[in-house]
């Protein structure tokens, strides 16, 4: 990170590795972990950015209903609380969930992640709306504890765009953004569901307790977005996948910078938003060490600068983006994937732990330096 000349690292808690139980008895090999990384950032001049909830979450808590139960709900607020009473004299910027959306959908619908539930839509919509109180219930409990501490959460927003100018792909398009992409921006952000969601799953009979929307609309210091690819909509094929003549990654995600523009600009103008980070904007493909010893991706730097330049077009449209962290800093575990999608601007050998900056890590750094999308 020196080397590239970071300003920030974004991370995440491991919840169970702090209260292996869920709650009651904290592991203090834990806490020690977080505290020798946050020192050794701070000494490097790298502010750490701490996400409290990517997706880990304890097992005894699970078998007591996981997220559905709500009596589990203040386990989350008083984890936080553990976490800020230990590193809040350090730092300053807190979020409490990365993507409620697929801890929601992925979980219990597609099944892709844990619990790996399947095809249960009913049981993801009431899990959203959970997260949702369970994040208001930290935001406060936080708050309680240093007022002076940045609290965000980070969604996961992907553009829709139209597959024509057709008024009934239009009107496609708009429905679906308003469906299924405003879960979590409205209520936080207006204190209500969007009618079309609520039209969207009506026969899914969400529970909503009195309190629960203006718990869930806790002021935020900032929002974090997460996004990587965008939703093409048709009237009468609904969405189009793959679109054709378009680049994809190795997700098979399809390469859109302009639609992220469109995006931050849309949810800018619908919404009273605080400042925004881009918490995650990246591209996995397949990487090589080529026989010079370094990794030459340039369709990961092309994908990035394209993004970097609508970031960029998207603050002189008036966005207030105050950040920008490319996922990700290394290869990675994928989750359903394991290791076998690439994401790292830094190359890491699995067998032997190597890292090699690859170009476009070279590049983003060439960025950060000269605060300009720079040619390579």
């Amino acid at each position: 990170m020196r080397r590239l000349g970071l300003h920030a690292y974004r991370f995440s808690i491991s919840w169970p590795r702090i209260l292996p139980q869920g709650t009651g008895r904290v592991n203090l090999a834990g806490l020690d972990f977080y505290d020798r990384l946050v020192d050794t950032l701070l000494a490097a001049n790298i502010e750490p950015y701490i996400t409290l909830h990517h997706w880990d979450y304890p097992q005894a808590l699970y078998e007591k209903g996981g997220w559905l139960n709500r009596e589990n709900l203040p386990a989350f607020a008083d984890y936080a609380v553990v976490m800020v009473k230990h590193l809040g004299d350090r730092v300053n910027k807190w979020v409490t969930f990365n993507e409620p959306g697929v801890i929601a959908w992925d979980g219990y619908v597609s099944g892709e992640h844990a619990p790996g539930v399947e095809g249960d839509p009913a049981m993801a919509r009431q899990v959203a709306h959970n997260l949702m109180v369970a994040h208001g219930m930290a935001v406060q409990a936080i708050r309680g504890i240093n007022p002076n501490l940045e609290v965000g959460i980070v969604l996961s927003q992907w553009g829709v765009d139209p597959a024509s100018n057709d008024p009934a792909d239009i009107a496609a398009a708009e429905y679906a953004w308003n469906a299924y992409e405003t879960t979590f921006l409205h209520p936080i952000f207006k204190g209500y569901y969007h009618p079309a969601q609520i039209d969207a799953g009506s026969d899914y009979g969400l529970e909503i307790q009195p309190g629960d929307l203006a718990l869930i609309a806790q002021k935020l210091d900032y929002l974090g977005i997460n996004s990587y690819s965008r939703s093409l909509i048709s009237a009468t094929e609904g969405r189009i996948d793959p679109v054709p003549g378009s680049e994809y990654t190795a997700m098979d995600w399809e390469v859109c910078a302009p639609a992220f523009r469109r995006m931050l600009v849309k949810i800018s103008r619908d919404y009273d938003l605080p400042p925004i980070y881009i918490t995650e904007n990246g591209a996995a493909f397949d990487d090589e060490v080529s026989a010079d010893g370094k990794v030459h991706d340039p369709r990961r730097l092309d994908y990035l600068r394209q993004h970097f330049i609508q970031a960029r077009l998207a603050m002189q449209a008036g966005v207030d983006l105050r950040g920008y962290f490319v996922w990700s800093l290394l290869d990675n575990f994928e989750w359903g994937h394991g290791y076998t999608k690439r994401f790292g601007i830094v190359h890491v050998d699995y067998d032997t732990q190597q890292r090699i900056i690859k170009d476009s890590g070279e590049w983003y750094s060439q960025v950060i330096a000269q605060n300009t999308v720079t040619s390579y």
